[in-house]
C-alpha cells in the first residue's frame, strides 16, 4: 500500500473518531478553527423538494386473475431506494397491486433497524410472503374459466 493511501486510511479513521465523515471535513473545521470561527458542523437541516422525473418499472412476474390480477415482486435485498419505489408507485398507481416474496421476510431494512421487511411491509399494506408464493396467490390467479390443474 502506498504511503499517501496509508495517510489518507489515518486521516479518516482520525477524522470519524473526532465525528467528521471524512479528513477533508477536519481539514477544513481545523481552517475555520484557526481563523477564529466556531465550528459549527452540521448545525442545519435545510428541507427541499427532490425534483421529479419521469421513471419506470418493470416488475417481475405478473399473475391475471378474473378481478384483474396483480404483480409479484422478488426481493433478497430491499434497499430504501426499492422502497421508496415501491411506496410511490403505490400511491401514484392505486390500481396496480404489487405483491413482494422476499428471501427472508425477517431480515431487518438496514443495520441495525428495529423493523424487518414483513413489518415495513404490514405498515404500508403490502401484501408479502416468504421464499415462496402462497397457493392461494395462484388460486386468486385462476381464471374462472380456467379448468384447475
Amino acid at each position: 500500500m502506498s504511503r499517501q493511501k496509508k495517510r489518507t486510511i489515518f486521516n479518516r479513521r482520525s477524522a470519524i473518531a473526532k465525528g467528521y465523515r471524512s479528513g477533508l471535513e477536519e481539514k477544513i473545521a481545523r481552517q475555520i478553527s484557526a481563523a477564529g470561527h466556531d465550528v459549527m458542523y452540521e448545525t442545519s437541516i435545510i428541507d427541499f423538494i427532490w425534483p421529479a422525473r419521469e421513471a419506470k418499472y418493470t416488475p417481475d412476474f405478473w399473475l391475471p386473475s378474473s378481478d384483474g390480477g396483480f404483480f409479484v415482486e422478488t426481493k433478497g435485498r430491499w434497499t430504501v431506494e426499492d422502497r421508496q419505489k415501491h411506496l410511490l408507485i403505490k400511491e401514484q398507481c392505486p390500481e396496480v397491486e404489487v405483491r413482494f416474496v422476499f428471501s427472508n421476510q425477517n431480515a431487518k431494512l438496514y443495520k441495525g433497524s428495529p423493523t424487518s421487511y414483513a413489518e415495513f411491509c404490514d405498515r404500508h399494506g403490502f401484501k408479502y410472503a416468504n421464499k415462496t408464493i402462497p397457493q392461494s396467490w395462484f388460486e386468486e390467479g385462476e381464471m374462472p374459466n380456467e379448468p384447475n390443474k
